[in-house]
């Protein structure tokens, strides 16, 4: 296998380390980042762009291992990756007492573990999908596959940066406690987008999969299930930490200000988890069939460009924590509704016959 994902996956790490790296002081003061926590925040973004190849690599590995069926070793990998993450924040953050800086090394090397576990395991396969180092090189063809499918997603991505990047800006107005309760709270909501996440990758495979067979009812019946299986998962997300989230917190601090505001922030926004569920699995079934531009311009109208006009409008008129946490919620809801009328009426896979 030529793997001309993995080398553009190395090229983009390499561009987007520099960059970040280099812009990460005028981001963060654009961003209005309180000045008691504006330079430990510079190095740990500086640190954590250090990282970017090994999280691409792995990324786009374990992308190719689940296209042929095998989504038990990512998952590993992924474990093996979390644990070492964990047991280095306790080694780096409470045993050498490095702070951020330690935080942010055990993350970039549990990332490196997973990229060299699914490098290797690229390699040691015997079947079409495996790695041979020696004949890596640009595949032109393939270059502009993979442009015309995954651009629309990589936009898309960056728009949520961006929309997210506001909301950041409005919270650090809130003063250091309100910004320690969130940056925690983003690391405990993390768990549940990892999840979700997870079956927007798996529902691409599959359809995917189905779609080059001609399967179109077993490609809505799968669509139909991991519905089903993610809204289970996001119920029980929620409800553990809507009633047990307290002690997540008591994990990250013992300021018991930050914990109250964190709390309250958990306790307003996951009951509303469900709301993002159709987001995910319909736009991945839809990228399973190449289906990439409309889902990437509803979430630009739906999420990026109402969640803007909400912070900038809405949040100078009341300004606090609720009336920024809206936005999430609100354009969730809104973008649900946009996806289920393209995915009833318009997608491709509503449309797609099955082979006789």
């Amino acid at each position: 296998m030529r793997c001309t994902p993995l080398l553009h996956s190395v090229f983009a790490g390499t561009v987007m380390m520099v960059v970040g790296i280099a812009t990460a002081p005028a981001v963060l003061e654009a961003m209005g980042t309180p000045e008691d926590i504006l330079e430990p925040s510079i190095a740990y973004l500086r640190i954590y762009y250090l990282g970017m190849i090994g999280n691409l690599v792995y990324n786009i590995g374990a992308g190719i291992l689940r296209a042929v069926g095998d989504s038990k070793r990512p998952l590993f990998f992924l474990i093996a990756s979390c644990i070492t993450n964990i047991l280095l924040n306790i080694l780096f953050v409470v045993g050498f007492d490095m702070g951020v800086a330690g935080s942010a090394w055990s993350t970039i090397i549990s990332q490196a573990l997973s990229a060299v576990l699914v490098i290797l395991a690229l390699i040691r396969t015997k079947d079409m999908h495996r790695l041979t180092i020696r004949d890596i090189r640009l595949d032109r063809r393939m270059l502009m596959r993979i442009i015309r499918i995954g651009f629309p997603a990589g936009l898309q991505s960056i728009m949520y940066s961006s929309s997210n990047v506001i909301i950041q800006a409005s919270i650090n107005s809130l003063g250091t406690d309100t910004v320690a309760a969130w940056t925690a709270y983003s690391k405990i909501d993390s768990l549940f987008w990892m999840i979700v996440s997870a079956f927007g990758i798996s529902i691409t495979t599959f359809v995917g999969q189905n779609y080059g067979a001609g399967k179109a009812e077993r490609m809505r019946k799968g669509v139909r299930i991991c519905m089903a299986m993610t809204f289970a998962a996001a119920f029980l997300i929620s409800f553990v930490l809507y009633f047990w989230g307290i002690y997540c917190y008591r994990l990250f601090t013992t300021d018991e200000a930050v914990i109250r505001i964190g709390v309250d922030m958990m306790r307003y926004l996951v009951p509303a988890y469900f709301t993002y569920v159709a987001i995910e699995i319909l736009a991945g079934a839809l990228r399973g069939v190449g289906d990439c531009w409309i889902p990437m311009i509803i979430c630009c109208i739906g999420i990026c460009s109402l969640r803007m006009a909400w912070i900038m409008l809405a949040v100078p008129i009341h300004k606090d924590i609720y009336t920024i946490m809206f936005s999430y919620p609100l354009t969730w809801v809104v973008t649900t509704f946009l996806f289920i009328i393209y995915y009833l009426f318009f997608g491709k896979i509503k449309r797609k016959k099955t082979k006789v």
